[in-house]
């Protein structure tokens, strides 16, 4: 794979996740070293002269009316990464890492930072050599941008703080070393212009945004078994019915469980059966899956936006040769798409906890008592639904928004904040949830199809079912359910069933 040129102007998407997740190399492409010269020449201009620049010549916050001489101005810059380290908690994963390092580097290259190339090419230094700072997690309100995690980040540039290379954590200065480089000496701005912006918080949220798109596959994935399992009916998801409430969403729901289900003979032997429609749970799928899928596509907007929008203060504009200060780093329209991905998975979980119960209770189908072979001396998936029950339970205080909560800083100069990583560090347990609730509804609709066997469902629920008996077999005997939820949870999360989706998708297409 060729290395990524890194031009500070249009990262996508899929740039992203590749060097994020697939470790492709980056470089700074020269336009950004040459926008970023001049603006590095802007500040250095503004230094020699006695108006006052924010964050150049005054000091940060509620200090900024206190004037810096010229002589300090390097000081300043090194104490305000040192002073803003100020972080708690785990430290962040190391995708989250390479993810931050990535868009900080891609922030200073458009230009109008007023830095030196030299520090974006630091951070794609650390970034292909996989040396990744120690950023702990807790710290940031999400105005100014991440302060307390970007200055962790900062801290290595200087030689000071941790990283982790080669699996190993070791100080600042011996991780520079390993990969042939010395600590920096920040000059004007280059530490203000290292820890103002909304990286952290964009990083975690784009990473979640990646996992929250499986999880809305595998709970298209996982309701069609269910459907299959409990005998019941697709008319639901007839088009026409879409087509009178045309979200672009729910007609995609409908037309995946369509195509999943195509084929179905447990379907062929209950057409005519008296039952006329199901539960919501069923029957709601396109509506409840579909604002879920509406709802991502809000979320991906907002962030592919972010990721290429400059969130530094003050900002440098060479062609005016100035500096203004706004409020680009404040994390409000983050705070609030993260928080929205909060409450659209915790949909996406708790309507398939309902379809887990429909599964286990004999009362909705003719499936036997908690889809035991022997119910009574067995207990069966009983105790999988009420974890599940705990665990979409716990997503709703989580889905609680952070982003309403505000609490002011640095002296009521930050007097409204956006809790923007807040929203983005409760959503983390809240999608690993999610995971493993769909997990035990694919357990209980895989044992619930098995039971009308030799009857097969449809050609994409089937292959859904193949992959999960590869794992995990019937349930015939009661055993320890633990290790098969983490089987399938690793399924989920792995994205296996979006190829699922996307060959009965294809499948479909080419029979019509």
């Amino acid at each position: 794979m060729r290395p990524l040129s890194l031009t500070g102007e249009d990262l996508t998407l899929d740039e992203f996740y590749d060097v994020v997740l697939n470790r492709r190399a980056v470089r700074l492409a020269p336009s950004a070293k040459r926008r970023m010269a001049s603006s590095y020449g802007v500040v250095r201009r503004a230094v020699a002269r006695t108006d006052p620049v924010y964050g150049v010549t005054t000091g940060f916050g509620k200090l900024a009316d206190q004037r810096i001489s010229p002589a300090d101005i390097a000081q300043l810059q090194l104490n305000l990464v040192r002073s803003h380290a100020a972080g708690v908690g785990e430290p962040l994963t190391p995708e989250e890492t390479r993810g931050i390092l990535l868009l900080r580097a891609h922030v200073l290259a458009r230009g109008h930072s007023g830095v030196r190339p030299l520090i974006a090419e630091y951070l794609l230094t650390f970034l292909n050599h996989d040396l990744l700072p120690v950023i702990p997690a807790k710290g940031s309100v999400g105005a100014s941008g991440d302060l307390a995690p970007l200055a962790h980040l900062a801290l290595i540039l200087i030689g000071e703080g941790e990283a982790v290379l080669g699996s190993r954590r070791r100080s600042g200065r011996a991780a520079l070393a390993q990969v042939s480089l010395r600590p920096l000496h920040l000059e004007a701005k280059e530490g203000l212009s290292l820890v103002n912006g909304t990286q952290a918080m964009l990083a975690l949220g784009l990473l979640e945004l990646r996992r929250c798109e499986q999880l809305a596959d595998a709970a298209d994935a996982a309701g069609a078994l269910a459907v299959e399992a409990l005998k019941g009916t697709p008319v639901a998801f007839d088009p026409r019915i879409h087509r009178l409430r045309p979200y672009p969403g729910q007609m995609a729901v409908a037309a995946n469980l369509r195509a999943l289900m195509a084929g179905s003979e447990i379907r062929a032997s209950h057409v005519h059966c008296p039952r006329v429609q199901d539960a919501y749970s069923l029957r709601c799928m396109p509506q409840v899956h579909g604002a879920v899928r509406d709802a991502l596509d809000h979320v991906r907007r907002t962030l592919s936006i972010e990721m290429n929008s400059i969130t530094d203060n003050p900002l440098v504009f060479p062609d005016r040769d100035e500096i203004l200060s706004g409020g680009n780093f404040h994390g409000q329209p983050l705070g609030l798409v993260l928080d929205y991905l909060a409450i659209a998975m915790t949909e996406l979980a708790s309507i398939s906890e309902r379809r887990i119960e429909r599964l286990i209770n004999p009362e909705y189908g003719d499936l036997p008592p908690f889809l035991s072979p022997h119910p009574g001396l067995h207990s069966g998936f009983m105790l999988a639904q009420v974890t599940a029950a705990a665990l979409a339970s716990e997503n709703k205080v989580l889905s609680h928004p952070a982003s309403v909560d505000s609490i002011p800083t640095s002296g009521n100069q930050e007097d409204h904040v956006s809790m923007g990583m807040g929203s983005a560090l409760k959503l983390k347990p809240i999608l690993s949830n999610t995971e493993h609730i769909l997990a035990i509804e694919l357990l209980c609709a895989a044992q619930g199809v098995d039971f009308h066997r030799p009857l097969q469902p449809g050609a994409g629920s089937r292959r859904t079912l193949q992959m999960i008996r590869r794992l995990v077999p019937r349930l015939d005997h009661d055993r320890a359910l633990a290790p098969d939820i983490e089987r399938v949870r690793a399924l989920v999360a792995g994205g296996a069933l979006t190829g699922v989706l996307a060959a009965a998708r294809s499948s479909r297409r080419s029979l019509s």
